[in-house]
């Protein structure tokens, strides 16, 4: 179901990870990644948000004129577990309805490389959604980056916190790439349009 949102509503685009280039290329920084790459395409750079702990860039998705969409990227600075807090900051700051934000981010429970997208609901036992729903419900948007279950008897926090594979390493741009655009889609036409083209 689509939330009736404003269009000169402004949506705020957060990517879940950790800080620190250690964290860089793990599993549970995909979040971040996306992001990296909307503001690729954007032609911007990330900035410190005020007091918020979070990196920011403002601009425009979409096509010029009034079908784009005013939007705010953000990568929290807090770890994981503490989004929360700069995620609500943000979207109070920069006036965003709750259903404009939107969290990519990683999911055990789906397959690698495949995309869900979803409005509302449980956080699954995703720290950084935890910690999202505490501070503002669960009215928000999810774009959800299947990162598969961990092999063997590993431990489900030390497969999130490792760098993807080599092999998958091989199929992430692509992956990347597709789950922005992906979010690009969910802004410009909504969740219903997004879910056919992008939920595999």
């Amino acid at each position: 179901m689509d939330v009736t949102t404003a269009a000169s509503d402004p949506w705020l685009i957060v990517g879940l990870g950790n800080p620190g280039p250690e964290y860089a290329m793990n599993r549970h920084n995909v979040g971040f990644m996306v992001v990296d790459l909307l503001a690729a395409r954007i032609g911007g750079k990330f900035k410190r948000a005020g007091k918020a702990q979070a990196q920011v860039l403002e601009g425009r998705i979409g096509p010029a004129g009034p079908a784009s969409r005013r939007v705010v990227l953000a990568k929290p600075t807090s770890y994981m577990n503490l989004s929360g807090g700069p995620v609500n900051a943000l979207k109070d700051f920069y006036k965003v309805p709750v259903a404009n934000v939107v969290a990519v981010h990683d999911e055990l429970d789906i397959d690698y490389g495949v995309l869900r997208l979803k409005l509302g609901g449980g956080d699954n036992g995703h720290n950084g959604l935890k910690s999202m729903t505490k501070a503002m419900g669960a009215d928000y948007h999810r774009v959800r980056f299947g990162i598969g279950r961990p092999p063997g008897r590993m431990q489900v926090a030390d497969f999130v916190l490792k760098d993807f594979s080599s092999a998958e390493r091989k199929e992430l741009d692509y992956f990347v790439d597709r789950a922005a655009d992906a979010v690009e889609c969910l802004l410009a036409e909504g969740l219903e349009r997004a879910q056919s083209a992008y939920n595999s």
